[in-house]
């Protein structure tokens, strides 16, 4: 029961929710409408510090949880229980990210685990297995993840294999847009939390290998703070004589 296998569904969205007030110059470049894909600030490797920044640019992002589970404390007063939940996020698309989150109570734990999720959204690559005929479907190369004693390995497979694979993995790959792959494991497979980070860390490494398509030099442009400085200035101005107006 506790891996949830999707049998409640989605969560209903909040639509009560207040206006985002971005607080970092991402954020604030983000919601002007400056930065428009997130290959824009991966590109300058830009650490991502608002959960809001993906929402704004991945509205299509699904998310699901796959394990609750109470973890225990022993303390002089007795057994403190939380609750660890381990939840993924994707938009089927080549974009995916894993949160893990621990909390006293079960909705806080997931709405913080929904969170980390999403300011640990990686770029997944796709390839082909033989003929570079219609979409990407695989993985582009063999890649391998691992985390604890578990180790994932990921390996291309041709179009209508499906994906042969444990329930854990096999979610992961769905949400990031693989359709067709083997994979091998090895360790303990049963600590769901080690096995879906390996995985994670398997897919991540499909932008770490440089095959020959991806040799040619790469031209460097201004970083988004460089290139916008004038107007994060202006807003930063705006925002400063606001402050100053209300505690006048």
């Amino acid at each position: 029961r506790g891996r949830g296998r999707g049998r409640r569904g989605q969560r209903p969205k909040d639509d009560t929710t207040k206006a985002w007030v971005p607080v970092t110059k991402l954020g604030r470049l983000v919601n002007d409408g400056k930065i428009r894909t997130l290959e824009e600030i991966y590109l300058f490797s830009l650490p991502i510090k608002e959960a809001d920044i993906i929402d704004r640019l991945l509205p299509d992002l699904k998310d699901e949880v796959l394990k609750i589970m109470p973890v225990q404390k022993q303390t002089r007063a007795g057994q403190r229980t939380r609750f660890k939940a381990i939840v993924v996020v994707g938009d089927g698309k080549g974009h995916i990210g894993l949160g893990v989150k621990c909390s006293k109570e079960v909705a806080t734990a997931i709405r913080g685990a929904i969170i980390l999720a999403k300011l640990s959204v990686i770029p997944v690559r796709r390839g082909y297995w033989g003929n570079k005929i219609g979409l990407p479907h695989t993985v582009p190369c063999k890649v391998t993840g691992s985390c604890g004693s578990v180790l994932v390995r990921l390996i291309p497979a041709p179009r209508g294999t499906s994906l042969v694979c444990a329930p854990v993995p096999k979610k992961l790959l769905q949400m990031a847009g693989i359709q067709d792959c083997w994979t091998a494991a090895k360790g303990c497979t049963a600590t769901l939390g080690n096995f879906a980070k390996a995985t994670y860390a398997a897919m991540a490494a499909t932008y770490s290998y440089l095959t020959p398509d991806l040799w040619k030099e790469t031209v460097f442009t201004k970083t988004p703070f460089q290139e916008y400085s004038d107007h994060l200035a202006i807003a930063q101005k705006k925002l400063t004589v606001g402050v100053a107006n209300k505690n006048y």
